[in-house]
Formats: C-alpha cells, sequence, structure tokens
C-alpha cells in the first residue's frame, strides 16, 4: 500500500491510499475556495448527559447533485472536484461541512444552565472507489482490504490528536437513510467527547465482571447458531437476538481487540469476504440496493479499552419492499424499539438468499 498526503485548495488535507507503490499523485487542486468553517460547538443537555453538535454551516452542503457534478467523482479537464486524481483507488479527505473540527472559531453565550464548547474534532470522507455507479458491495476483497487499511490509519492518527476521545468509520447508503451523496463513500468522525451509546455499552461491560460481556454475547451466540449469517476463521456475522431494526447484524472479530488499527494482518484479510457476503445477502433480500448504516464501534481512546470490543453493526429500515420502519414516538421520544421482524426469521431469511 502507497499511502500520500496532498492538501486542497483551502487548505484541506486529502490522503490517496494506492494498492501500487508506483502510483504517482500530484495533481492540484486548481479550483478558488472558500476558507474552511470553523468548529462546530457542542452544548451539554445536563438532564439526558450528553453533548449535542450545533453546526448550523452544514444547511449549505451539496445535496443529491446529478452524476455530471459529484464531488466524489475524479477531475476532469474541463471540472474539478473533491479529488484532484483523473482515478484513485481510495481516497480520505476533510469534510467541507464538518460537524467537529480542529478550527476553532467564537463561541456565543448561551443562557441557562448549558455548558458550550467548540466542537473541536475532525470530519474525514472516505471514497471506497472512483467509480460513481459501485457500491461496497461490489468491491472485491483486496479493495475491501484497502479500505480496511484507511480506517486503520486514520483511526491511529485521529485519535492521537489531543481533543479526541472516540473514532468512529461508518456508512450511510440509499436515500431511505438520508445520503446527501450517491458516490459510494463513508465518514470518519473524530469526536471530543465518548457517544451515549458506546458509554452505554461499555457501562453494560463493566458490570458485567465474570469475563467479557461482548464476548460472551458472541460465544452464546456462535452455539446456538440460529442466528448466524456467515462466519469464517477470525470473523462471525449474527442477527442478534435483541435486533431493533427489521435486519440488522454484526460483525464480531473471534478475537477481542479494541479497534480496528489492533487487528491482525490475518483478521483484515479475513473480513472482505465475510462482509461482502453480507452486504451481498441483504441486496438480495428484496432485489434492490437495500439502503443501511454500517458502523463501527471502536473503544474511546483513553478509557475502558479493556473493556471494548471492536464490531461492525449494519442494519437496515426496509422492512419489505416499498415500506419503511420509521422511527416514530415510541423509539423517537423513548428510545424503545419495536421491531416488526423476528430477529430468527431474519436470519434465516438472509442465510436463504441465493447468491
Amino acid at each position: 500500500m502507497k499511502r500520500t498526503v496532498t492538501h486542497l485548495a483551502d487548505g484541506r488535507e486529502l490522503i490517496y491510499f494506492d494498492d501500487r507503490d508506483d502510483a504517482v499523485r500530484d495533481a492540484r487542486d486548481r479550483r478558488e475556495l472558500p476558507p474552511p468553517p470553523p468548529a462546530s460547538e457542542i452544548r451539554y443537555d445536563p438532564i439526558l448527559d450528553e453533548w449535542v453538535a450545533i453546526a448550523a454551516h452544514r444547511q449549505t452542503r451539496t445535496f443529491l447533485p446529478p452524476s455530471d457534478e459529484c464531488p466524489l467523482c475524479p477531475s476532469t479537464p474541463t471540472r474539478s472536484s473533491e479529488i484532484p486524481a483523473a482515478d484513485y483507488d481510495v481516497v480520505v479527505f476533510e469534510n467541507r461541512f464538518p460537524s467537529f473540527s480542529h478550527r476553532a472559531g467564537d463561541l456565543e453565550s448561551v443562557s441557562g444552565l448549558t455548558e458550550v464548547r467548540h466542537g473541536c474534532g475532525r470530519c474525514e470522507v472516505v471514497c471506497f472507489t472512483s467509480d460513481h455507479n459501485s457500491s461496497f458491495a461490489s468491491l472485491t476483497p483486496s479493495r475491501v482490504r484497502l479500505v480496511l487499511e484507511a480506517w486503520a490509519d486514520r483511526t491511529a492518527e485521529l485519535s492521537a490528536l489531543p481533543d479526541v476521545e472516540q473514532v468512529f468509520c461508518f456508512e450511510n447508503r440509499g436515500e431511505a437513510i438520508g445520503v446527501t451523496l450517491h458516490h459510494p463513500h463513508g465518514q470518519i468522525y473524530a469526536y471530543p467527547f465518548v457517544t451515549p451509546r458506546t458509554r452505554m455499552m461499555l457501562s453494560s461491560a463493566r458490570r458485567h465482571t465474570d469475563g467479557n460481556l461482548f464476548a460472551d454475547v458472541l460465544a452464546a451466540e456462535r452455539a446456538a447458531g440460529e442466528r448466524v449469517v456467515v462466519e469464517n476463521e477470525h470473523w462471525t456475522a449474527i442477527v442478534p437476538a435483541t435486533a431493533r431494526w427489521p435486519y440488522e447484524i454484526h460483525l464480531y472479530p473471534r478475537r477481542q481487540v479494541p479497534d480496528i488499527p489492533a487487528l491482525s494482518s490475518a483478521e483484515r484479510d479475513a473480513f472482505g469476504p465475510v462482509y461482502l457476503e453480507v452486504l451481498r445477502r441483504l441486496d438480495g433480500l428484496f432485489g434492490f440496493p437495500m439502503p443501511y448504516i454500517a458502523a463501527w464501534y471502536q473503544a474511546p481512546v483513553r478509557v475502558d479499552r479493556d473493556l471494548a470490543y471492536l464490531h461492525l453493526q449494519v442494519f437496515s429500515s426496509q422492512r419489505a419492499p416499498g415500506k419503511l420502519k420509521y422511527l416514530a414516538g415510541s423509539e423517537s421520544a423513548m428510545g424503545v424499539f419495536i421491531n416488526d421482524v423476528r430477529p430468527e426469521q431474519a436470519a434465516q431469511r438472509l442465510r436463504e438468499v441465493a447468491l
């Protein structure tokens, strides 16, 4: 793998990850761009013990442009995009409309009990391929391995930033999920706090004093077998018994590791075949590309790394052809999910998809 660092016209960092060591990345961004926006602000909610980001500048971000105006496609002689090169393998760059940033601006005072801070951190875009009409499920295992190397690289580098407490790699796919760009890509958020869901998971793991909670859940699922979708020597994909979404799959490495950089070479090689099969089974359920969110749960940077267990959660709001699960009163107001599909049925349907 070759890693090449350059900068866009407004000073944002861009990194090429190439399979070939002889790749030349000397194209320059010729656009005239305004300076990047300052960091958002984060406000502390003392009732829910959570931080909320206020990022008003994101209202102007690009929204579902036509394919010939896609900012994630390679640049051409007649049109410059976010990627100056005429082609690429995998690219990571600073988001032009970040929710968190190291570029601190002025903070306005807020009345009440709310503590206000700069939304320090970083937001990056990860382009999986230069092919606008492709998808993650269409990647080769070797390309997935390169994406995994990019995730590992960025997790390690962002974790070293002084204000970052957790690094989150994820992909949103499909308009039903809320994507604003169709080009195959994901994002990375480097948060200035540990996220609420992570804190809740780790609190449960801390109370589980007989072994590691995640490892024990994985062992029980593998022993039961009925919710296992696919597995190999290093990875297991399961529909959890408590799935909240109609189709929800969790991918665990067999070995407990805190984050992506901690994966061995063999584990990195073995990830692609399992994950690609999961995505292709999802796409095969209803005969059209399944909308989904794929979310990596990594250990916080500084706390509870011994309790955490790296895993990937993939879930879809598509419950049937033409029918979506919406987060209505119970889910949105109370946080109590009601699933219309039995997890055991979901796992069986996924296993029965003809590939």
